[in-house]
């Protein structure tokens, strides 16, 4: 997936805490169908567009073997070229098994078979399109993940070119990778904290409290920011507001957690080209296969209210 949370098992945990519960009602009485809900998160990074494209796909692959064990975490089905509608890029299908990482109230509704999600994920850079289902709750179930990757600090608005009346619903969230008041305790790695990070190769970091206003002026740093729009659909009845308040937190925590590691790899993936990090990911999909059956459960976990 496009550095969305495929996190990236931010994606797989996105859909977790919306996934489930749903399934209670999918196809029975109680069938309620709610508006899309589209959130919008822009996180600024001291790198620059073309940097990102490699280090994202790295930590993509670093993320997903730091989530994977215990029978759970990311399988990869296919991860090929593709070309459609003038459109060029990278095609991934993964599949997420999930149970750790959902909250315990929805493993308590949920069938076995609505823990596992389908992520496809078109990755036309500097676009990237993502798409989560889940094959036990069909058509009532969809998450969208699409993303803009410029060489801005996040002041452009409305970028995904939604209709007016749709912009003014969106909620935009500002994510600070050097805020640690953003990060929950149970996932602060002091070895993943941009203010306390120096890049050897890069001479960036560590990030102070203005580092976001002081970038456009650093003439021997780029700036980047990624503008995330995930909408989503489904049918509920009864533990809406619930899930939909695990699943704002949830984004946020994704998106910070990962793209604060991809910050603080950046000495390993610098010197990296694409096609190291194609032959990275074939190497990373055998050993995810492994990894489910061997390991123990590891990764982050959801936080219980």
């Amino acid at each position: 997936m496009c550095a969305h949370l495929s996190v990236r098992f931010r994606s797989a945990d996105i859909v977790a805490g919306r996934l489930t519960a749903e399934s209670q009602d999918c196809g029975r009485g109680g069938d309620v169908e709610v508006p899309h809900l589209h959130d919008c998160a822009r996180v600024i990074l001291p790198i620059s567009v073309e940097e990102y494209q490699v280090g994202q796909l790295y930590s993509v692959a670093e993320a997903s073997k730091n989530e994977t064990g215990g029978g759970e975490g990311v399988e990869v089905l296919k991860n090929e070229p593709y070309e459609k509608d003038g459109e060029k890029g990278q095609y991934t299908h993964k599949i997420y098994h999930l149970q750790s990482k959902v909250p315990s109230f929805v493993r308590m509704l949920a069938p076995a078979s609505a823990l596992n999600i389908h992520e496809k994920a078109w990755n036309a850079y500097p676009y990237c399109r993502t798409v989560i289902t889940n094959e036990y709750m069909k058509e009532n179930f969809l998450i969208k993940i699409e993303t803009w990757h410029k060489p801005d600090t996040g002041h452009l608005e409305n970028v995904h070119g939604l209709d007016a009346e749709t912009w003014k619903k969106v909620d935009v969230v500002y994510i600070d990778i050097a805020d640690r008041s953003q990060v929950d305790s149970k996932d602060y790695k002091p070895e993943e904290d941009p203010c306390r990070y120096k890049s050897v190769k890069t001479g960036r970091g560590p990030l102070g409290p203005d580092w976001k206003k002081e970038l456009p002026k650093k003439t021997d740093c780029p700036h980047m920011c990624a503008y995330k729009l995930v909408t989503v659909k489904f049918k509920w009845w009864g533990l809406q507001n619930k899930v939909e308040s695990f699943i704002q937190k949830q984004e946020k925590r994704l998106f910070t957690n990962f793209h604060r590691q991809l910050f603080c790899w950046i000495d390993k993936w610098i010197d990296l080209n694409m096609g190291d990090i194609r032959r990275m990911e074939e190497e990373t999909r055998k050993e995810l296969d492994e990894m489910r059956v061997k390991d123990p459960v590891k990764g982050m976990v959801a936080l219980e209210d």
